[in-house]
């Protein structure tokens, strides 16, 4: 399914990017690409890949958190650290937007 997904999204792309098909076309293929963009079926699927993307992040922290041990500079385990709470707190970054 992700790769169909991601070829049609290619060949959208490549249509826009290579047709002579003028303003009219374009906002057509915009306004539709909107729509299934605030479908909820679509943004629950990718709410929920982005979810499971943290939980593999997460994942491959800890093992090579356990691999590379005391080995990283302290001021990267610090940052990484404070990166971590930040995230595990209110879910907004810097720009004021959630981790979703």
């Amino acid at each position: 399914m992700r790769y169909r997904l991601v070829f049609f999204a290619g060949l959208a792309v490549g249509y826009v990017l290579g047709t002579k098909a003028g303003r009219e076309r374009y906002e057509q293929l915009r306004k539709s690409a909107r729509q299934v963009a605030q479908n909820p079926a679509v943004r629950n699927t990718a709410e929920t890949a982005a979810q499971q993307g943290r939980q593999f992040a997460g994942k491959a922290y800890h093992a090579v958190s356990d691999k590379v041990g005391d080995r990283v500079p302290e001021s990267v385990a610090h940052r990484v650290r404070s990166l971590r709470e930040r995230a595990a707190g209110n879910g907004a970054d810097d720009w004021g937007t959630s981790n979703t």
